[in-house]
């Protein structure tokens, strides 16, 4: 091997090993989803019953940028750079919302809102809180906060509204046990938020 291919070699070789070493650090993400209870079978339905459509919750902006998100404060926020959602929570909570008044059997109809005004009620809400709270030296918490109403599209006026908050204690502070704890209090708050909804039978909107 000639004097120029040796010299060569050896300054692959230094080169090869910080990349590899920068390489061997790369960390990716972790995506986790709001795990919701599955709605069971409906009932048979009897009588006339009202349809109503469900619009895709909204939230504040940090709580739809992606990352989980902590609070330091009450005023500061902090998000888990490699900790995200794969699915959007306030899709999920809708979803979930949507089965669950399906499986109530007190609706003909039960559809994510699509535009059309084809129902009797459109039933609005937001995801206000979603969080890991690690201030007041209580250890660490989750909270969760919903809050909906329902319009009725013939008169346009709001028949029903209602809201449901729910904390608890995380024992163990990692992110599975948090996603767990906030998947378990977003069930509880959805039930709760529904509980108190019964609308009159259809009002025979049309399209």
């Amino acid at each position: 091997m000639n004097k120029y291919w040796r010299t060569f070699l050896v300054t692959a070789v230094m080169i090869s090993v910080p990349l590899t070493g920068c390489m061997s650090k790369i960390k990716y993400p972790t995506f986790y989803t709001l795990n919701l209870a599955p709605a069971p079978d409906p009932p048979p339905r009897n009588g006339a019953l009202a349809s109503i459509a469900v619009r895709e919750f909204q939230a504040p902006a940090y709580l739809r940028e992606g990352p989980i998100v902590y609070l330091v404060s009450p005023e500061e926020i902090g998000f888990y750079e490699y900790h995200r959602w794969a699915v959007d929570p306030r899709q999920a909570i809708t979803s979930s919302i949507v089965e669950r008044l399906r499986a109530s059997g007190n609706f003909a109809l039960v559809k994510t809102y699509d535009g059309r005004n084809d129902v009797d009620y459109i039933l609005t809400g937001r995801l206000d809180k979603l969080d890991e709270v690690d201030y007041e030296g209580s250890g660490v918490r989750v909270e969760v906060a919903l809050s909906a109403q329902v319009i009725d599209l013939r008169s346009g006026k709001t028949v029903w509204t209602n809201s449901a908050s729910n904390t608890a204690k995380v024992e163990e502070r990692k992110l599975s046990g948090i996603v767990t704890q906030m998947s378990s209090l977003t069930d509880h708050s959805i039930e709760e938020l529904l509980k108190s909804l019964a609308l009159p039978p259809s009002t025979t909107v049309k399209p």
